[in-house]
C-alpha cells in the first residue's frame, strides 16, 4: 500500500454545521513531535488563518504585532534617552549670565544711548528669608521640592492649555529656568529645549534643591534693571533681601511672570489689576503648600513699591526714548524684557534726532520758561507734559516727550494711560455717527451740518445714565451745527450727539482708530464717556489722529526700525506695519474738514494758526482743570501734547488752575502753543502739503475761499454763538412735528429772542501770547448775519 506524498492535503470536508472534533494525542499518550515542533505548527496555523482573511482585515495589525512594535519603540526611546543623557554635558555658565550693553540708535544711525551694567548682587540662600523662598516656589514651581528637575505632567498640561486656547502657559520648572538662565540662552529652538531637559535632570542630580533655588534667585530678572533677588529687594522696596516681608516677597515672586508689566508704579490700570491678582495667587499657593497659615494670609495687605530709581546714563530725554523702544519690543512679543535686559542688542529706533530736540525745546520755551516755582510754589510746581509725534502714512513715532529729565523723573509720561483726554474725543464721536449713518433723536441723519441744541447744562436724552454737562463758562449757544459746536467745543451738543451715534458704536470706532480697548473710561454704560473720560496715552492718541489724517487708514504707532544681536543666529522679526481700514475715507475726510475749522480765528485752536500751514486739530480740557490737551495734524505729521499736574509723592492729580499765574489752563493755551512751536521746527524746510479731502455727501468740505492756512469756512444752516435766533430760521433738514429733546428747532415766536453775546475770557493773559475768541458781531452792526453763518475770519495772528 503506497504512502501519500508529504505535501498531500486531504480534500476539505463539507460543512455540516457541527464543529470538528478536537484532535490531539490519545489520552495519557505521548504528544506528537517536540515542543519546538508544536510552536512551529501554531505559528504556521496563525499565518494560514491570517492569509485566509480578507485583504482589508490583514492590513490591521494584530495585538501581538502592536505589542512587539511598542516594545521596540520603547526600547529605542530608552536607548536614545540614555544616549542623550550621557552625551549632553552640563556646560559652563554662558555669556548671558554676565550681561552685555545694549546700544540704541536714532533712525539716522546716531548713537542714542548705552545700557547694560548688570545690576546684580549674589546672595546665599541663608540670607534669603524662608517666606521669600516659599513665595517663589509658590509662584513658579509648586512641585519643586518633589520633582526631578523636570515636570512632564506640567509640560503636557501647559502645552494642552496653549493648544486649546486657554492661554500660553509655561511648563518649565525652577530647575529648567535656572538652567536656561545660567547655562543656555533664551533661544526658542527645539535643540535648546532638548538640552535644557537633559541638563536639568543632571543638575538636579548634581546639585541640592537649595543650590538650585539660590542660583535661580540670583539669576532671575525682576524688572527695573534688577537681576537677582538682592537687587530686586533694593529696587522695589529700598531694603536688603534679608528684611523682606511676606507681602513684599509675594510681590517680587509675582514679578517673575511679567517683570515690566507688573511694576505697579508704571503699569497701566489693567496690568496693575493683573499684578495684584498674581500677588494673591502666590499667597494662596503658599497657604495650599503649607508655607503660610490662613490667618496670616488674611491679614496680609498689598505692599506699595517705592518709585523707580533713575538708570545711570539715561538722563534727559534719552531714558524716555529707550523706555518707549523697550516697551514696544516687549509689548509686541518681539523680545521679552528679561532677554532684552540680558544685553547684547543693537536697536535702531524710529526717533528723529532733530525732531526730538525740537520737541524738548518747544516745551522749554513755551511752558517751562513761563513757570516760576519760587514765586508760585503752589501752582507752578509738579507741572508735567506728555507728547508724541507720529508720521501719518507710516505710524512711525518720530519724537516723544516723556518728561523733563529721566534722571530726575523716571516716569514716562508719554506712555501713561491715566489722564482723561476731554474734548479731543469729540471727533471720534462725530466719525462714529457719520460712519454709521446715525440719526438724531427726531430722526434726522447726522452730518457735520446737523443742528443741535447748544443750551448749556441741558439734559442728554436717551443716554444710559443721567447727564447734563455745562458748556465752558456756562455759555448757551442755542441751535448750532455740529461743525460750529466742534469749533467752539460745545459740550452739551456732543454729549447728545455721542448718545445719538450709539455709545457702543462710538467705542468700537475709537478702538478701530487706535484707542486701547482696555483703558479706563471708555464704558458705553456711562453717558459721560461722550466727553472724553477715556485715558489713552499721548502715543495712543497721536496714532488715532494720524489715522484721521491718513483718510481712515490706521497703523499702530511703532518705535523700532531694526534689531540686531551679535550672539543670536535667529534674530526675532519685527512686526509688519500694515494699515487697517478704521473709517471710510469719506468719513475721515469729513472729520478732518471740521477739525480744520477748529484752527481758525474763531476756534479754540486759534493759536495753531501761527504754524502757517494747513492743519487740523482739537483742544481738550477735563473737569476740574486736571488736564489740558491739543491733538492736531498736518497731512504728513500728527502730534499730541498733554499738560497736567501730579503730586510727586501721592501721584494724585492736581488742578492746573493758577499755573503760570493764569486763572485757567485750556487746551488752546500751553498745549496748542507747544504743538505749534514743535511742528514749526519739525516741518521747517519741508514742502507745504495740502489736505486732499473727499468727504461723504452732506458733509461740507472747507471752502476754497477760506483764509489760507486757517481752515476757516462759512457754514450755511447754522448761526454764530450768542446771536439772536429768528423765529423762522429753518433747520438744514425738516424736523418732524413736535420738538423732541436732543435736537430742537428754534422756538416759534413773534420776533427774535435776543440772547446775551458771550465774551470768552482769554485763558492766557500774558501779552502777545494766546489768541482769544472774538465776540460775535452785535445784531445790526454790520447787517443781518445769515442763520448759522460764522462771522468773517479776522486776519491770522503773527507768528
Amino acid at each position: 500500500m503506497s504512502q501519500e506524498p508529504a505535501d498531500h492535503r486531504p480534500d476539505p470536508q463539507p460543512d455540516t454545521g457541527t464543529p470538528p472534533a478536537l484532535t490531539g494525542p490519545p489520552a495519557g499518550g505521548p504528544a506528537h513531535g517536540t515542543r519546538r515542533d508544536r510552536r512551529r505548527a501554531r505559528r504556521t496555523d496563525r499565518r494560514r488563518a491570517r492569509r485566509a482573511l480578507p485583504g482589508w482585515r490583514r492590513a490591521i495589525p494584530t495585538w501581538r504585532m502592536l505589542l512587539t512594535g511598542l516594545a521596540g519603540l520603547l526600547l529605542l526611546g530608552i536607548a536614545a534617552f540614555v544616549t542623550l543623557y550621557l552625551i549632553v554635558p552640563v556646560p559652563d555658565a554662558n555669556a548671558h549670565a554676565v550681561a552685555q550693553n545694549n546700544i540704541y540708535y536714532y533712525a539716522d544711525g546716531t548713537e542714542l544711548a548705552r545700557t547694560g551694567a548688570v545690576n546684580r548682587s549674589d546672595v546665599t540662600l541663608d540670607q534669603i528669608p524662608a517666606d521669600t523662598q516659599h513665595a517663589v516656589v509658590s509662584a513658579e514651581d509648586r512641585t519643586f521640592y518633589r520633582n526631578k528637575g523636570v515636570d512632564l505632567k506640567g509640560m503636557v498640561r501647559a502645552g494642552w492649555n496653549t493648544v486649546t486656547g486657554q492661554g500660553t502657559q509655561g511648563g518649565s520648572t525652577i530647575t529648567q529656568q535656572y538652567v536656561k538662565n545660567y547655562y543656555l540662552t533664551q533661544d526658542q529652538t527645539l535643540s535648546r529645549k532638548v538640552k535644557e531637559l537633559f541638563i536639568s535632570l543632571k543638575v538636579d542630580q548634581q546639585q541640592s534643591k537649595d543650590q538650585i533655588l539660590a542660583g535661580y534667585l540670583n539669576t532671575s530678572y525682576f524688572g527695573r534693571n534688577a537681576y537677582g533677588i538682592q537687587s530686586a529687594a533694593n529696587a522695589y522696596f529700598g531694603t536688603d533681601v534679608s528684611r523682606l516681608t511676606t507681602a513684599q516677597s509675594a510681590y517680587l515672586a509675582a514679578l517673575l511672570q511679567a517683570p515690566s508689566a507688573y511694576d505697579v508704579k508704571n503699569a497701566t490700570p489693567a496690568n496693575r489689576t493683573r499684578a495684584v491678582a498674581r500677588w494673591n495667587y502666590v499667597l494662596d499657593g503658599m497657604v495650599s503648600l503649607g508655607f503660610l497659615d490662613p490667618a496670616t494670609r488674611a491679614a496680609t495687605s498689598f505692599p506699595e513699591p517705592v518709585d523707580p530709581k533713575p538708570a545711570v546714563g539715561l538722563a534727559g530725554q534719552t531714558g524716555y526714548l529707550v523706555d518707549i523702544a523697550d516697551t514696544y519690543l516687549a509689548g509686541t512679543g518681539t523680545v521679552d524684557a528679561a532677554t532684552l535686559k540680558a544685553g547684547g542688542w543693537r536697536i535702531t529706533t524710529s526717533f528723529d534726532k532733530a525732531k526730538q530736540d525740537a520737541f524738548a525745546a518747544a516745551v522749554q520755551q513755551e511752558l517751562t520758561d513761563e513757570l516760576d516755582p519760587r514765586a508760585r510754589p503752589g501752582t507752578d510746581t509738579d507741572v508735567r507734559v506728555a507728547g508724541a509725534s507720529v508720521e501719518t502714512a507710516t505710524g512711525r513715532i518720530v519724537a516723544a516727550y516723556g518728561g523733563p529729565d529721566y534722571a530726575r523723573q523716571p516716569f514716562n509720561d508719554a506712555l501713561r494711560q491715566d489722564n482723561q483726554i476731554g474734548s479731543t474725543f469729540k471727533p471720534l464721536e462725530l466719525a462714529a455717527a457719520i460712519e454709521g449713518e446715525a440719526t438724531t433723536q427726531d430722526g434726522r441723519r447726522i452730518t457735520t451740518e446737523t443742528v443741535y441744541d447748544g443750551t448749556s447744562g441741558r439734559d442728554v436724552v436717551g443716554g444710559p445714565t443721567p447727564y447734563d454737562p455745562p458748556n465752558e463758562d456756562d455759555i448757551d449757544y442755542g441751535p448750532v451745527s455740529l461743525r460750529l459746536a466742534m469749533v467752539k467745543s460745545v459740550n452739551s451738543v456732543y454729549a447728545q450727539e455721542g448718545v445719538d451715534a450709539g455709545l457702543p458704536e462710538v467705542r468700537d470706532t475709537a478702538v478701530r482708530l487706535g484707542i486701547p480697548a482696555d483703558v479706563p473710561g471708555m464704558d458705553p454704560a456711562n453717558t459721560s464717556m461722550t466727553l472724553g473720560t477715556v485715558t489713552p496715552s499721548a502715543i495712543d492718541l497721536a496714532g488715532v489722529y494720524a489715522a484721521l489724517a491718513n483718510h481712515g487708514q490706521a497703523l499702530s504707532p511703532w518705535s523700532v526700525l531694526k534689531l540686531e544681536h551679535t550672539g543670536y543666529s535667529d534674530i526675532p522679526r519685527l512686526p509688519e506695519h500694515e494699515p487697517t481700514t478704521a473709517l471710510d475715507r469719506g468719513t475721515a475726510d469729513a472729520v478732518t474738514g471740521v477739525l480744520r475749522d477748529v484752527i481758525s480765528g474763531r476756534g479754540t485752536g486759534a493759536a495753531a494758526l501761527a504754524l502757517g500751514r494747513p492743519a487740523a486739530g482739537k483742544t481738550g480740557t477735563t473737569d476740574a482743570n486736571l488736564a489740558a490737551w491739543f491733538a492736531g495734524y498736518t497731512p504728513e505729521l500728527a502730534t499730541t501734547v498733554s499738560l497736567f499736574r501730579e503730586n510727586p509723592k501721592t501721584h494724585a492729580k492736581e488742578s492746573l488752575a493758577g499755573t503760570a499765574g493764569l486763572t485757567r489752563i485750556n487746551g488752546g493755551t500751553f498745549p496748542t502753543e507747544i504743538w505749534t512751536s514743535y511742528m514749526s521746527d519739525a516741518l521747517e524746510g519741508s514742502r507745504v502739503q495740502q489736505f486732499d479731502l473727499h468727504p461723504t455727501q452732506g458733509n461740507t468740505q472747507p471752502s476754497p475761499t477760506a483764509t489760507p492756512g486757517t481752515g476757516g469756512t462759512t457754514i450755511p444752516g447754522t448761526r454764530p454763538a450768542g446771536t439772536p435766533t429768528a423765529a423762522a430760521s429753518p433747520t438744514p433738514t425738516p424736523a418732524p412735528t413736535g420738538n423732541p429733546a436732543g435736537s430742537p428747532t428754534p422756538p416759534p415766536g413773534p420776533g427774535p429772542t435776543p440772547q446775551p453775546s458771550p465774551v470768552v475770557t482769554p485763558s492766557r493773559s500774558a501779552p502777545g501770547r494766546g489768541t482769544p475768541s472774538p465776540a460775535p458781531t452785535p445784531p445790526g452792526a454790520a447787517g443781518p448775519t445769515p442763520a448759522g453763518a460764522l462771522p468773517p475770519s479776522p486776519p491770522p495772528p503773527k507768528p
